[in-house]
């Protein structure tokens, strides 16, 4: 087996056995590309088959002189997830990153806005414009449901369930999760659709899309994030932001005010608790609320 075989079967796997997007894909795919380049140069005639634990750790070291623990954390982590593929197809009895210790690395707190900041950063947007309206409706949507920024500009006008205040996601893995929507952004999803959207020339393929740029076209990742950048910079916000740290920030706020751990990991469309409970050392305050509504001993 060749590497570039195995790669092209190993993104097939993980688009139509594990249903993941065109982008994680990608990360997926560019893990094990780096361990090409690496072995182009020692390891000429090595094949996925052959690699074994003691090239894979050399490899390793190598990667360590140039990038940081938690990106070191993450290659060791594709590269296991390939090698699983290969056992998983039989190609392979072993997996080489087995016995690779990846490095330690401590919790990564996501960064938040408060609700000023989030607040000024979508008043400083222009409305004098088509695409101010359609930018505002889109951060009270990702605000309001803690959307990731591939659902946000995935969302369908078909999607929308503003009668009984709900919309449909399709997340990672193509899972569907319903989560309730702010009236205050249904409105603005309603006023841009009725006063901007109806006024594009759409493309085919795209009617059913809610958010189009002025080529009546699906936006970009990246145009999100230009967005998002040009409005920081317009109200000197001296923070680096994304949209996810709307994501992190809805979800942060809700569990201030009191809101159910288990039910914020449901509207996220988190797989696991564990990764829900990051937000918990955001706001220490609420295990101290914890134990005082819900411990027998009372003052």
């Amino acid at each position: 087996m060749k590497w570039n075989d195995s790669i092209i079967d190993y993104s097939h796997f993980l688009k139509i056995e594990r249903g993941l997007s065109f982008h994680t894909i990608q990360n997926y795919l560019r893990d094990v590309k780096k361990l090409i380049s690496f072995l182009e140069k020692e390891y000429k005639h090595s094949s996925p088959i052959e690699i074994n634990e003691e090239v894979i750790q050399k490899f390793v070291y190598e990667i360590a002189k140039e990038i940081s623990p938690r990106s070191q954390a993450r290659i060791i982590s594709g590269l296991r997830s390939y090698f699983d593929y290969l056992i998983f197809e039989n190609y392979r009895e072993s997996n080489p990153t087995d016995l690779i210790e990846a490095p330690k690395i401590g919790v990564k707190l996501p960064d938040t806005l408060s609700e000023q900041e989030i607040n000024s950063l979508i008043s400083a947007i222009d409305l004098s414009k088509g695409e101010g309206e359609r930018n505002k409706a889109m951060l009270e949507t990702m605000y309001s449901c803690g959307l990731r920024v591939s659902e946000l500009i995935h969302l369908k006008i078909s999607d929308l369930f503003f009668d009984e205040g709900f919309i449909k996601i399709v997340g990672k893995g193509n899972k569907e999760r319903f989560v309730p929507i702010h009236f205050r952004a249904q409105k603005y999803i309603i006023m841009y659709m009725n006063e901007i959207r109806t006024l594009l020339s759409i493309k085919k393929g795209f009617e059913d899309t809610l958010f189009l740029n002025r080529r009546g076209k699906s936006l970009s990742r990246q145009m999100i994030f230009m967005i998002l950048k040009d409005l920081a910079i317009k109200i000197n916000l001296n923070k680096k932001i994304s949209p996810h740290t709307f994501r992190h920030s809805f979800a942060t706020h809700l569990l201030k005010n009191g809101a159910d751990l288990r039910a914020i990991q449901q509207m996220l469309g988190h797989e696991s608790i564990t990764t829900t409970e990051v937000y918990v050392h955001l706001d220490t305050s609420y295990l101290k609320k914890i134990v005082e509504k819900y411990h027998p001993i009372k003052s």
